[in-house]
């Protein structure tokens, strides 16, 4: 992926992993570095969301490790401290999952304020209502509204909201532009960037490679469960690859 110029925010490192007797993953590895933008594409069933689940310790690998700012936190499957998700929340890895999934009957302020969480270490608290209210106009006007109603944008920005107010410092974010007006995408996307600004590392999991290639630093594609590109997105460009037959697109 060519040279890191940071410190990584976080690797997974040569993950294997199954649902059942089903091998999902095959030896993937991939690293995020601090104040990054990793894209990761692939077509549908490629193993995008598995390496998520696998990275916040909803799914636990059969080999391979996972490491947060340079401590382990799951090796071969097994928690080095405590549970594998509460150890990886408790370094600031927070997920936006695919599907919103908001609490819909819950107000906008209530779904925000129940993730409130102060982060570890003595680091400065970023995220607050005030702060995700000024990121998000729109949440701030419907505050008092239950989130059921939104519309599916709302609720986008809503769950974007929600995992900023556990004040990560890596973001995972699946799907984020699935089922949305090119509109809401695009707001979305600039939301993208000014949380790198704000010193955020990101991962990107999306089937949409040209809203990929617009924001991300770095891409990794998959296929059948593998890792089959991994560079950056200026040399990537710069070398015209076509990644037509990794996504499925013709």
């Amino acid at each position: 992926m060519g040279t890191t110029v940071a410190a990584d925010a976080l690797v997974l490192s040569e993950i294997d992993a199954f649902y059942g007797d089903s091998h999902v993953l095959h030896g993937v590895s991939l690293r995020l570095g601090e104040g990054r933008r990793l894209g990761l594409l692939g077509r549908n069933g490629a193993g995008k969301s598995t390496s998520m689940n696998v990275t916040v310790g909803l799914l636990p690998p059969r080999h391979g490790a996972v490491t947060v700012y340079g401590r382990a936190v799951t090796v071969y499957g097994r928690a080095v401290t405590g549970r594998a998700p509460e150890a990886i929340a408790a370094l600031g890895v927070t997920l936006v999952p695919q599907g919103r999934r908001v609490f819909r009957s819950l107000s906008v302020r209530e779904n925000l304020a129940v993730a409130g969480r102060k982060p570890r270490g003595g680091v400065p608290m970023l995220w607050t209502l005030d702060t995700v209210s000024a990121l998000f106009p729109r949440l701030r006007e419907r505050g008092k509204q239950i989130a059921g109603s939104l519309s599916g944008g709302e609720q986008q920005m809503l769950a974007i909201g929600r995992a900023l107010m556990l004040n990560p410092r890596v973001l995972l974010m699946d799907e984020p532009s699935e089922g949305l007006a090119p509109q809401i995408v695009a707001e979305v996307m600039a939301t993208i960037r000014r949380l790198k600004a704000e010193g955020l590392s990101i991962v990107l999991v999306e089937q949409n490679a040209k809203l990929v290639f617009d924001v991300a630093d770095d891409i990794v594609v998959l296929n059948s469960g593998r890792v089959v590109v991994e560079e950056s997105t200026a040399e990537l460009k710069q070398g015209g690859i076509d990644l037509r037959q990794h996504l499925g697109i013709y």
